[in-house]
């Protein structure tokens, strides 16, 4: 079975991870009901498995690297340290540690992944039947509905009152951790709350892929909010949060 022609490009950029979190579970989710666009993607990730196999991969054979090696631009007076950048010239040189410092300034910082999967696991939930394992209102069912399934009990505060009425609740994956997912609305709005225990760091909030993220931690847990409400919106749940919570 062929894949869909509108699809081909997505899932090459979707195993050369290229895809922005929206895209990917618009791809994931075509590729779970169609037979033909998933045949496709194995296909694809067969073949690039064989190619990195080590006996299909050339490597260049020992008489190249002597040429090389014996190359006179590389066996100048003097040259026994850096010499292919003394090969290369002073302006060569300047523009590799140019470029060397700008891959240092643009390497994902050690969060980068957890955002990403935070971003992706929230589009996700937004899908038909998967926002909640158990749909409430009620907090006296949904805290308790956690217990046995995870080694930790989450806050479930109530916040109708204040705008953000409790929806549910639900597990979740995040960075290879089972989390506690707590889903709120805010208008008509989804606010997911993942909690997971974690050692106190800093709170942060950011912007990515169009939605607001904020996290924090408190008493051995760690909180990551995210909707695509505004960020002061946000803040503001944040607020409400903590202050029901203690």
């Amino acid at each position: 079975m062929p894949a869909c022609a509108d699809q081909e490009l997505l899932l090459g950029g979707l195993l050369d991870n290229e895809l922005d979190a929206a895209n990917v579970a618009l791809v994931e989710a075509h590729v779970a009901r169609c037979d033909g666009c998933r045949e496709e993607l194995e296909r694809m990730q067969a073949l690039r498995n064989l190619l990195r196999a080590n006996d299909v991969r050339h490597r260049a054979p020992e008489s190249l690297a002597r040429r090389i090696g014996a190359m006179p631009e590389l066996r100048a007076k003097g040259a026994n340290d850096n010499r292919i950048l003394r090969w290369l010239g002073p302006g060569a040189v300047g523009a590799l540690a140019a470029s060397l410092t700008v891959a240092t300034l643009i390497q994902p910082g050690a969060n980068a992944v957890l955002d990403q999967e935070i971003v992706s696991s929230h589009v996700r939930s937004l899908q038909p039947g998967h926002l909640t394992d158990v749909e409430t209102t009620n907090q006296h069912i949904v805290k308790p509905w956690f217990n046995g399934k995870i080694d930790f009990s989450p806050p479930v505060p109530e916040l109708a009152d204040q705008g953000f009425p409790l929806a549910g609740g639900r597990l979740d994956s995040i960075n290879g951790k089972t989390v506690a997912a707590i889903v709120y609305h805010r208008r008509l709005h989804t606010v997911n709350l993942y909690v997971w225990p974690a050692r106190d760091s800093a709170e942060r909030s950011f912007v990515k892929d169009g939605f607001a993220v904020k996290e924090w931690s408190r008493n051995g847990l760690r909180y990551a909010a995210i909707s695509d409400i505004a960020p002061a919106e946000l803040q503001q749940f944040h607020k409400l949060f903590e202050a029901k919570s203690s």
